[in-house]
């Protein structure tokens, strides 16, 4: 496959922040990815800086092989949609779709009109006017109408609800089946896209965790139930990303995936083996991550920290 973006040894520091710790990533063309991580991971900073729409401090990323600030031949072929775009006030749907037709050379207006249809959006209203979920429907709208070379999501579904973002994830799968494209979907909604997404991007504290296909993720980890001493006695020398305790039962969360002696070992123990999904196991490495930063790998906290991703 052809490689569209490369990002090498990225970081981005506001001040005492470091929002890109040495980010080092490729995209290819013509594929889903998920950008998954926390609020404040770096997911909007990233995709800021690859749409030139902000600076790194150093390292370099490369659009279609050219850097991409002021360069009209890379920025002509992206579309960046996110949650806080903004619009003149006086400006309507009609006036930002007319202005995206104009913009986009790809740029289909059939299925604009069947998007507006779809999300049932009044077109003669001021955007200053709108509610936040027909906002979301506009952005939503230009991301799949541009039909860019990439497309970067940044959370602009947020507003929606689950009937209408259900509406985005069949259109998105059903025109990018018609017309492939790279689409980067960043979204704290994991369980929500991971049906979409072919490839898993996942930033932590401006570090970049992982960068998988899909499929290689499901069987990423695993998490064995049952009496805590047989628990523990399993697990040893696993890398063990979660834990929790109660009574005498316990559940821990490891990485790995789980081989035929591996699962004939748990059926003599009186062990269950439970899948993971795509959101517990990003929620559970980034909790691990963190704790490794701060240097505490004593054990797990009592929460959890799932809220981050909704």
């Amino acid at each position: 496959m052809t490689t569209v973006i490369e990002v090498d040894h990225l970081t981005k520091r506001y001040r005492d922040t470091l929002a890109l710790d040495d980010v080092s990533l490729r995209i290819e063309e013509n594929t889903i990815y998920g950008l998954l991580g926390r609020n404040g991971a770096g997911k909007t900073t990233i995709m800021s800086i690859l749409t030139a729409q902000n600076f790194a401090t150093s390292g370099e990323a490369r659009v279609f092989g050219e850097q991409p600030y002021e360069n009209a031949r890379v920025l002509r072929r992206l579309c960046f949609v996110r949650e806080s775009q903004r619009y003149p006030d006086d400006a309507t749907p009609r006036h930002a779709f007319r202005t995206a037709r104009l913009f986009f050379e790809n740029w289909d207006q059939s299925l604009a009109d069947s998007l507006i249809d779809d999300f049932q959006l009044p077109m003669k209203k001021t955007i200053k006017k709108l509610s936040r979920g027909q906002l979301s429907a506009v952005g939503v709208i230009i991301g799949l109408a541009s039909r860019a070379e990439i497309t970067f999501f940044d959370e602009p579904y947020l507003g929606l609800d689950a009937v209408a973002r259900q509406i985005f994830y069949d259109r998105l799968l059903e025109d990018y089946a018609e017309h492939p494209r790279t689409v980067i979907l960043s979204s704290h909604l994991i369980d929500e896209v991971s049906n979409l997404i072919e490839r898993v991007l996942v930033i932590d504290r401006g570090r970049m965790i992982m960068d998988e296909s899909t499929d290689a993720v499901r069987d990423r980890a695993a998490t064995i139930v049952g009496d805590t001493a047989a628990v523990e006695t399993f697990v040893a020398g696993r890398e063990v990303i979660h834990r929790e305790s109660l009574g005498r039962v316990s559940s821990v969360t490891v990485l790995g995936t789980l081989t035929s002696d591996d699962r004939a070992q748990l059926r003599a123990a009186g062990l269950d083996a439970g899948a993971v999904s795509l959101q517990q196991l990003i929620v559970r490495m980034t909790q691990h991550a963190g704790r490794d930063a701060a240097g505490d790998t004593a054990g797990d906290p009592a929460t959890t920290e799932e809220g981050a991703f909704r």
